[in-house]
């Protein structure tokens, strides 16, 4: 177990059940992301794949959270192995600790901290999946999930906020997860899908959102639950800087939506509610490592930043030929980059610490710093992540088969639909019917068959 506090008694820190409040309720808001995450990209697929994508998001909930009291959160925030993991035995099953005993340096239980940083961890995994809508094995993704946690995720948790990991050592700013998690899920998501190669009918088919009202849905939990995650990522609320996290939070997300609208209208001439929905997402990914780094126009700076370079971002895949379903590269990934090196930039020095970006008089430094944890996550992300999909596609299969891919991956993987078109009420169907598609999944719609009833 790690040592105790060793302040003397009159200095001893004690539980604040203000801040254990503050942080419970900071972990539910987080917790709900995932599920607004599963209605963000349950929308923006076709009729025929919404359940399994809304799936793939849900198991994460029942496999992160057992493997993280199994043995996740010793490797993430257990005592320092070599700079590179952690692992502390009181933690494996998180049955050696006390009900009071706090989390070291901080006013809050360690169970407060765990869980937490449960949520985060939960989360993750979840993003990858829009980047593999329509033509995965739900058992194959299941097990995906459970290797990347954790020779993935458990790592490098452990290399950007454990204490002793490396980049925390160096002096990597990512206050609530632009490394840890946008990276890490972006980079991931490239290498499964340059394993798993494209969807049948891409650039060819019309693939268009079933359902925006999900998809707004989602984003809106998505901004809710950002509150949470970014300003819970302090560990209290006694100093003000949570505050100003919350506030930058506000701040660059606005910012990030209006420069993806006015990208949207001069280019496409038109101002969509799935640009809104994605730009939100975009300055919500962008401020989560910088936000307690920067100031309010500071925020407006990497919110509007990340909102146009995003928005460019996402047709890349047409131009190299990639399938990113749902766009998790081009807001995740290249979002979590563009905050993580703004931070570079637009450090005050007066929040979070003293450090202080190019524009503040700070020089290279920390630009270097940020940099060196960006391009670190995303090289092990995505060569681990690319390796572990061959190894599952070489033993089971990763993808469904074409046809049944084409049938609809919500019958062939979960035996039900995801809306009764009939009448007759029920959701489930045999293996061999096809999904009642809706207007915009006239890909699917050649295939369409009579449900078998």
């Amino acid at each position: 177990m790690p040592p105790g506090i060793t302040t003397l008694a009159a200095d001893k820190i004690e539980l604040s059940a203000a801040n254990t409040g503050f942080m419970l309720i900071c972990s539910a808001l987080v917790m709900l992301m995932t599920p607004g995450l599963a209605f963000f990209y349950g929308g923006m697929v076709r009729v025929k794949s919404t359940l399994n994508m809304l799936m793939m998001s849900f198991i994460s909930l029942g496999i992160v959270t057992i493997l993280w009291v199994l043995y996740g959160f010793s490797l993430a925030f257990g005592t320092d192995v070599g700079s590179v993991i952690g692992w502390s035995s009181a933690y494996v099953g998180l049955g050696d600790i006390g009900v009071t005993e706090l989390w070291d340096g901080y006013t809050i239980p360690v169970y407060v901290f765990a869980v937490f940083q449960l949520m985060f961890a939960i989360l993750t995994p979840a993003l990858i999946s829009g980047a593999l809508a329509d033509r995965v094995k739900f058992t194959a993704w299941a097990l995906f999930v459970t290797l990347w946690v954790t020779v993935v995720y458990f790592p490098v948790a452990h290399w950007v906020w454990g204490s002793g990991g490396w980049l925390f050592e160096m002096g990597v700013i990512d206050f609530a997860g632009g490394t840890a998690v946008h990276i890490n899920a972006g980079a991931a998501a490239l290498g499964v899908i340059l394993v798993i190669g494209k969807r049948v009918g891409f650039k060819k088919d019309p693939m268009r959102p079933h359902s925006l009202p999900l998809v707004m849905l989602g984003a809106g939990l998505l901004w809710f639950g950002w509150f949470g995650f970014n300003a819970g990522s302090w560990l209290g609320n006694d100093d003000g800087i949570g505050a100003v996290m919350f506030l930058n939070t506000q701040v660059a997300t606005a910012a990030a939506m209006l420069a993806w609208l006015a990208y949207e209208k001069i280019r496409h001439g038109s101002f969509t509610t799935l640009g809104a929905a994605s730009g939100a997402v975009a300055g919500l990914v962008a401020i989560t490592p910088a936000g307690g780094s920067v100031s309010p126009l500071g925020a407006i700076a990497v919110g509007a930043i990340a909102g146009l370079l995003c928005a460019m971002a996402v047709g890349l895949k047409y131009k190299l030929g990639y399938d990113d379903s749902l766009d998790v590269i081009g807001v995740h990934l290249v979002g979590g980059v563009i905050g993580s090196l703004l931070v570079g930039f637009f450090a005050t020095g007066g929040v979070q610490s003293d450090a202080k970006g190019l524009l503040y008089g700070g020089g290279f430094d920390q630009l270097g710093k940020q940099a060196v944890g960006v391009f670190a996550v995303l090289a092990y992300s995505l060569v681990v992540s690319a390796l572990l999909a061959f190894v599952i596609d070489k033993v089971m299969g990763m993808r469904v088969p074409e046809d049944d891919e084409v049938l609809g991956i919500d019958q062939v993987e979960h035996a039900e639909t995801a809306y009764d078109f009939s009448g007759a009420g029920g959701g489930s169907a045999s293996r061999t019917a096809a999904p009642a598609t809706g207007p915009t999944d006239r890909a699917g719609a050649a295939q369409n068959k009579k449900v078998d009833a």
